[in-house]
C-alpha cells in the first residue's frame, strides 16, 4: 500500500494541495480552475506576443463566443493576470495584455498546449479504441 494512501486514511491529508495550509485550499482550487480552463490558456497563449485588441483576440482564439471572451477576459483581469487598457480615440480602441503575473504562466501553458500536441494522434487512437469497444460491449 502506498504511504499516500496510508496518510490520507490516518487523517492526513494528501494530494497536490497538502503542502500548502488547509485554508488556501478553496483558493488554490479556483487558481487551478482557472488556470486551467481551456479558454484561459488560449487567451494566455495568444497575449504571449504583445497587447491585442479585443477583435484580434476574438479572431486569434478559434471558436470562442463573444460572451466567453468577455467573461475570460474578466476573470483574468480579477485575478491580476491581464491588463485592459482603454485608449481615448474615436472610435474606442481598447487592449489586453499580460501583466507580470499572467508571464508566470506562460510556461505552464505553453507546456500544456505542446504537450497535448505532442500526444494528439496517441489519443485519438485511444479515443476512437474505447469508442469502437463501448460500442460493441
Amino acid at each position: 500500500m502506498r504511504a499516500d494512501a496510508n496518510d490520507e486514511r490516518a487523517g492526513v491529508p494528501s494530494g497536490p494541495c497538502a503542502r500548502w495550509p488547509a485554508e488556501q485550499g478553496e483558493t488554490i482550487r479556483q487558481i487551478v480552475d482557472r488556470a486551467g480552463d481551456k479558454w484561459t490558456v488560449l487567451v494566455i497563449g495568444t497575449l504571449e506576443h504583445g497587447p491585442l485588441r479585443y477583435t484580434d483576440l476574438q479572431h486569434a482564439v478559434t471558436g470562442i463566443s463573444q460572451r466567453m471572451l468577455t467573461h475570460t477576459l474578466r476573470q483574468l483581469q480579477r485575478d491580476g493576470l491581464v491588463t485592459r487598457t482603454a485608449y481615448p480615440e474615436v472610435p474606442p480602441r481598447v487592449e489586453y495584455a499580460l501583466t507580470d503575473l499572467g508571464t508566470t504562466l506562460l510556461d505552464a501553458v505553453t507546456a500544456l498546449v505542446d504537450w497535448a500536441g505532442t500526444h494528439h494522434d496517441e489519443i485519438q487512437d485511444n479515443r476512437a479504441r474505447y469508442d469502437s469497444e463501448a460500442t460493441v460491449g
